[in-house]
């Protein structure tokens, strides 16, 4: 049996709010942390309420009454919990980690003679043989992954690069519907020189 590598999908909205809650908490310990270190310091308990408001919050919520709460805030309290809760649920089931095979075959649109599957080693060989046909490529190499292909070149001299790059993007994908293969996304990327031809950089 071959082994084969897990990819763990996430979601880029609950990363995001995950760090910026980890963000707000992180600044409300350190602002109150500085707030300890003043108050070990001998500042005075007025000066340190002006700054954090400490004082007058636990006076309000200590005096605080349920006759004090009209039912328009319970309603108000209510619907934002509500959002709160809604919004939370969904962050938290969009960041839950979704594994999925990293490497699989391209399937190939179906026909009436079947479906067709390729295995991802010939789409990368298919790539690499039509890149290293360029006369400016000295080696390459090839990754299918995801539904990406990505190609990795070794150019002979820096003179042409940046067209070096694109005739390779060009050959890939000519190769690739040479053999009628749908797969359109090549990410090409350049790896090094040829170590023989490195005084070009100069």
């Amino acid at each position: 049996m071959f082994r084969q590598r897990l990819r763990i999908q996430g979601s880029a909205l609950a990363a995001l709010a995950g760090r910026a809650l980890v963000l707000v908490l992180a600044a409300a310990l350190v602002w109150y942390g500085a707030m300890l270190v003043l108050l070990a310091l001998k500042v005075s308990p007025q000066t340190l309420n002006e700054l954090s408001g400490y004082r007058d919050a636990y006076d309000y919520l200590a005096t605080l009454q349920a006759a004090d709460i009209s039912s328009t805030d319970r309603l108000i309290v209510a619907i934002v919990g509500l959002i709160v809760a809604l919004a939370a649920g969904t962050l938290v089931w969009r960041g839950l980690p979704r594994p999925h095979l990293a490497r699989g075959p391209l399937t190939l649109p179906t026909t009436d003679r079947g479906q067709t599957d390729v295995q991802p080693r010939a789409l990368e060989r298919a790539v690499e043989a039509a890149a290293s046909e360029h006369p400016a490529v000295v080696d390459a190499s090839a990754r299918y992954d995801d539904g990406t292909l990505a190609l990795t070149i070794t150019a002979r001299d820096a003179r042409h690069v940046v067209q070096t790059l694109h005739e390779v993007r060009d050959r890939a994908h000519e190769s690739l519907a040479r053999h009628e293969l749908g797969l359109t996304t090549v990410h090409v990327t350049l790896a090094g020189y040829d170590a023989s031809n490195r005084r070009e950089l100069a």
